[in-house]
């Protein structure tokens, strides 16, 4: 089954931005003047995947990585199992228990996800989807309004 994105059928243009926040702000500006913004798509062109390395992946840190996330899985469920805690110093061994369980399966998982690249993916990095351009169209009825209110505020802006 296909997706779709909800946008205006022959949707017209009413403004271009360089960036998402340019487009967003336009957008905004419509609501605050009270235009009716379920009639407007932002729509992002020219598509690229960006991925910033952000450093290098050794097994230190993969296992210090996956230890880090473990704790703290292990903490939340020593936290829920404490609740059934009959006294206070059970209280706290199930929460230091469900740590330390937590922590040891987080750095075997960190260490084998590691050895399972075999040194294909040595580094670390974010990604995101951007557009090189961004255009703000209107159903065709509002169009025009649209445009007036936009263009007003850019010789503001």
């Amino acid at each position: 089954m296909p997706m779709s994105v909800s946008m205006p059928l022959g949707g017209v243009q009413v403004g271009t931005f360089d960036s998402y926040q340019q487009a967003q702000a336009a957008v905004d500006h419509l609501s605050d003047e009270k235009f009716p913004v379920e009639n407007v798509t932002i729509i992002g062109s020219d598509l690229r995947m960006v991925e910033r390395v952000t450093g290098r992946l050794t097994w230190g840190r993969a296992i210090g990585a996956g230890a880090a996330s473990g704790a703290w899985w292990g903490l939340f469920v020593g936290l829920l199992l404490g609740i059934f805690a009959p006294s206070g110093t059970s209280w706290i061994s199930s929460v230091l228990t469900g740590l330390l369980i937590g922590l040891l399966f987080g750095a075997l998982f960190g260490a084998m996800g590691y050895a399972a690249t075999r040194g294909q993916r040595d580094f670390t990095s974010v990604s995101q989807v951007v557009a090189s351009r961004y255009e703000v169209v209107c159903a065709p009825p509002q169009a025009e309004q649209a445009r007036a209110i936009l263009a007003r505020w850019s010789l503001r802006h």
